[in-house]
């Protein structure tokens, strides 16, 4: 099967899900008793929730970017693993807007990790099945790439399940964990090794 119009639904249900990311953000009431900056303050949980979750949302978006990078075909199994995958994702809008309402109930917490936890496990599975025995990949791909991008895929789901941990400290805390991300893929584990320049004898 051709992977075009695999990539062509995912790009599509991610750009929808980061749209509608924005709808949790709703005009404020100002009243008599209020004033507009005092409610755009109040919003700030809402922010903080969207910001967050449209990174997360990239996050995800770039680890399956590069992993199609590697795959040359794709059967039924991936393309069901891939589906399984977009339903996390198209429910993260819905998980962001329960943390943002209710971020200091700790269900509202371990719902929003859990679904990340979830995303993150179904794009793992669908790059290990297509990494099995070179099942699906390019013919050339270096096993430290495939290791690499199986690294990759795990940050989310262990980051989410430190995540969850955190909640049972206080709800609010497990948000915290994902702030490690960009260290983490930062690590030289994570990244592409850059051969250095090449000596020519004297």
């Amino acid at each position: 099967m051709n992977k075009n119009r695999l990539e062509t639904l995912v790009d599509g249900i991610f750009a929808i899900s980061m749209t509608l990311l924005v709808l949790n953000l709703r005009l404020p009431q100002v009243g008599a008793e209020t004033t507009l900056a005092r409610e755009l303050l109040g919003m700030i949980p809402h922010f903080q929730s969207y910001v967050l979750s449209f990174y997360l949302l990239a996050v995800f978006w770039v680890i399956h970017h590069r992993q199609l990078r590697h795959v040359a075909k794709v059967d039924e199994p991936f393309l069901w693993l891939n589906v399984l995958a977009m339903v996390f994702v198209a429910l993260i809008p819905f998980s962001t807007s329960l943390e943002g309402e209710y971020g200091n109930l700790q269900a509202a917490a371990i719902f929003f990790e859990a679904n990340l936890l979830l995303a993150g496990l179904a794009f793992a599975a669908q790059f290990a099945y297509a990494a099995h025995g070179h099942r699906l990949l390019q013919p050339d791909t270096d096993q430290s790439v495939i290791d690499r991008a199986l690294r990759r895929s795990m940050v989310m789901p262990v980051v989410s399940a430190v995540a969850i941990a955190l909640t049972f400290v206080t709800p609010s805390y497990g948000t915290l964990a994902y702030l490690s991300i960009p260290v983490i893929l930062r690590h030289k584990s994570m990244r592409r090794r850059r051969s250095g320049p090449t000596s020519t004898p004297r």
